[in-house]
């Protein structure tokens, strides 16, 4: 092969798909320098991609609220067929197609050891964890492409069992590689079981899949909040009830009249550190909603955080916000023995349960977050459509596989 065309960050505002070299069995040179790693790897592949998704954590980079430069390549949702393996490979074939966690992970170190593939030890040399096409993450190039190089591919790679029935429901599959289970860990980590009521902040595809996830762990009610009246539709469409923040209203006043008191059992955070006030013309403030759910759960609750929160934010509102210090009332959650889940989902912790419930269609996640099938050359307009809110999941199929 010649050639990759990728999805690349431009500057503020700005995409566009570029042709770089087709990927290596090698690892990016800031893991082989910062890391001491050797460069060849023989425990990788290269996969063809099949789907890739635009995530809201790229939007964020997007628009220039990260330190990401000019030049970063994007997209860590990714699905694909093997095209070719390294010599230390030994379960992965040609021809199987796998869903790519977005955390890339060395399955060797303590946290692999311990289930904790977000923040694995050997593959960033900057902080634990990595990922695809996100800044300050490894230097790995991104997914939202023709082709990609996964390391230790026997330890990243779930498999699909079937390749016709893969393909057949490839729509759902491809949430695998983060929003589906990284919704499902907002979920289960906001201790989500059967009868709970539930508060998800944020009707993006995120919270969709969080609010989706809660129903599938047996919740009784859920309720979604956000200022987005598409994106609130979309929740109401699989039987979610809705709260519209930009109305101005009493969070806890509409919780109330919903569910006939003013707390839930489970609060998610599904928005991070772009959060807005309440009301429609309201200003960022960026601990909105880890205020909200804090106030809305009863004492002793779980919160579940998978919303991003950034070390580095050009674009904060001042100056301790830019460098991820926010007004959290810690106070409140202390005194009410909140506990909280933040962090990069672990990915594998989920992800096969997950696929056995699409395979055996218990669970039908592309519905839910309104998968929207578009071409790499489609992406850039993706994004300006996604950044003004649009109810959407946009799956892009640089090779014209999906059905």
């Amino acid at each position: 092969m010649s050639g990759n065309r990728v999805v690349v960050y431009k500057g503020p505002g700005e995409v566009e798909v570029e042709s770089i070299d087709y990927p290596k069995l090698e690892l990016p040179q800031d893991v082989v320098n910062g890391l001491g790693l050797k460069k060849n790897a023989p425990h990788a592949a290269i996969l063809k991609l099949v789907t890739t998704n635009i995530c809201g954590s790229d939007q964020h980079m997007v628009r220039g609220r990260t330190t990401a430069p000019v030049g970063q390549t994007l997209g860590h949702e990714i699905t694909g067929e093997v095209v070719e393996v390294g010599d230390d490979v030994l379960f992965v074939k040609e021809g199987d197609i796998c869903s790519v966690p977005f955390n890339i992970a060395c399955g060797r170190c303590r946290m692999c050891n311990e289930g904790k593939t977000g923040i694995c030890l050997n593959v960033n040399p900057a902080r634990a964890g990595a990922a695809y096409g996100y800044v300050d993450m490894g230097g790995w190039i991104g997914g939202q492409a023709e082709y990609v190089m996964v390391p230790f591919a026997d330890f990243n790679l779930l498999k699909f069992p079937d390749r016709d029935q893969a393909l057949e429901k490839i729509l759902d599959l491809t949430m695998l590689s983060d929003i589906f289970p990284t919704g499902y860990h907002g979920a289960a980590t906001a201790g989500v079981t059967s009868g709970s009521t539930v508060y998800v902040a944020g009707a993006g595809p995120v919270g969709l899949a969080a609010a989706y996830s809660a129903q599938l762990l047996g919740a009784a009610a859920v309720i979604v909040g956000d200022m987005n009246p598409d994106r609130l539709r979309q929740a109401e469409s699989f039987g979610c009830e809705t709260v519209d923040l930009s109305s101005g209203n009493d969070l806890v006043d509409m919780i109330e009249q919903i569910l006939g008191e003013p707390e839930v059992d489970a609060a998610v955070d599904a928005v991070g550190f772009e959060a807005r006030g309440h009301g429609a013309d309201a200003d960022e403030a960026p601990a909105t909603v880890l205020n909200d759910i804090m106030s809305i759960s009863r004492a002793g609750a779980s919160l579940g955080i998978p919303g991003l929160y950034v070390t580095g934010d050009p674009g904060g509102i001042d100056d301790n916000a830019k460098v991820g210090q926010i007004g959290v009332r810690l106070g409140l959650g202390w005194a009410k023995s909140h506990s909280f889940t933040t962090g990069q989902c672990p990915v594998k912790k989920y992800n096969r349960q997950l696929m056995n419930m699409i395979l055996n269609d218990k669970a039908h996640i592309a519905k839910a977050v309104n998968a929207t099938t578009i071409s790499l050359d489609e992406a850039a307009d993706a994004y300006q459509q996604f950044d003004k809110g649009v109810a959407m999941k946009y799956v892009i199929d640089p090779h014209g596989m999906v059905a």
